[in-house]
């Protein structure tokens, strides 16, 4: 288990609307004056999307765009080449704009078991279906982290970099809920021993350094990502029920922080500060823990990434969270 780590109030998911890598670090680095994120810009199309980006950062393992999604193949193709290119030139951008910045700094990728349920092998299935290949397939995403994270603190040296392993699709793993290619049938469900010693090969990339996990997905897995090393979980904090106050109030015990998406990812009309941070006062209340705690205990997002939004509203939305981050330190109670 790494030792504990204080965040910063509020910082973003990851992706935001439009294709301009300049004003996407300057959107971040003007919100978020102490908790920055390299911003991830999917609109740009194949290989700026999520799976097609971690794709990218692959070492000896090498991916192209196939009608079905991204499939293994043999040799780096234009779809790396590119994906590569465009994870240059967001990296150029802030740098640009973390000039002598000096603070926490997150980047994102997506983690090992979503990565193996997302991209092909040869013959059209999951990596998923082959525990050979999903072991190949985390040794070479570590390997890939370890040189990246090496880069950005390259680039911006004053930076505390936090590396977000994004697995939306982890719950569907443990529950053997993937598709296979036919959709007829699912992949069988994984072992959570397996997918807790996996993730935590892959988080243990970052040194000291702390790793969130982050899954907008229902039933988000408290309890096996503290055990896999996470320092923080983050999750769209409208999907939470009552039933997982037990997992939520132990992970808050034993250290865990919460990233509580409170900010709805789309277009919609936001509540004032206050409201947005009703629920997790609530929440807090409910789970007998400290007021003076939230502070220390919870960073506030977007629900998840958005890519979706129209530009003007994710430049309201990451405001937003800031200012509800305020409210909840000013009033916790």
């Amino acid at each position: 288990m790494k030792a504990d780590f204080s965040f910063a109030p509020a910082t973003g998911v990851g992706s935001l609307p439009g294709g301009d890598a300049r004003e996407a670090a300057k959107t971040v680095t003007g919100s978020f004056e102490d908790f920055p994120f390299l911003a991830e810009l999917p609109a740009r199309g194949p290989g700026a999307d999520m799976i097609g980006r971690t794709a990218g950062l692959l070492v000896e393992l090498y991916a192209r765009v196939e009608p079905s999604g991204w499939r293994i193949g043999d040799r780096p193709g234009r779809d790396t080449k590119r994906a590569r290119s465009w994870l240059r030139e967001d990296l150029d951008a802030l740098e640009e704009h973390t000039q002598g910045y000096e603070g926490q700094l997150k980047v994102q990728a997506v983690g090992p078991w979503t990565l193996a349920a997302a991209l092909e092998l040869r013959n059209g299935e999951a990596v998923l279906s082959d525990p050979g290949a999903c072991r190949d397939l985390a040794g070479s995403l570590a390997e890939g982290l370890r040189l990246h994270l090496a880069e950005v603190r390259r680039r911006v040296p004053g930076a505390d970099v936090v590396l977000q392993l994004d697995e939306p699709s982890l719950t569907a793993v443990l529950r053997g809920h993937v598709r296979s290619a036919s959709g007829y049938r699912t992949h069988r469900a994984v072992d959570r021993q397996v997918v807790e010693g996996t993730l935590r090969d892959v988080v243990g990339v970052h040194g000291d350094g702390p790793v969130v996990v982050h899954s907008c997905a229902p039933d988000v897995p408290f309890a096996l990502l503290r055990r896999s090393g996470a320092a923080a979980v983050s999750f769209d904090f409208s999907l939470l029920t009552e039933r997982d106050d037990d997992v939520i109030g132990e992970a808050v015990e034993a250290g865990t922080r919460l990233f509580a998406g409170v900010v709805p990812g789309v277009d919609t009309p936001l509540s004032d500060p206050a409201g947005s941070v009703m629920g997790v006062r609530t929440l807090w209340r409910r789970l007998g823990l400290r007021p003076e705690l939230l502070a220390e205990a919870v960073t506030l997002t977007p629900s998840c990434g958005l890519a979706g939004a129209s530009p003007g509203y994710a430049r309201r939305a990451l405001a937003h969270c800031v200012r509800a981050a305020r409210s909840l330190a000013d009033d916790p109670e």
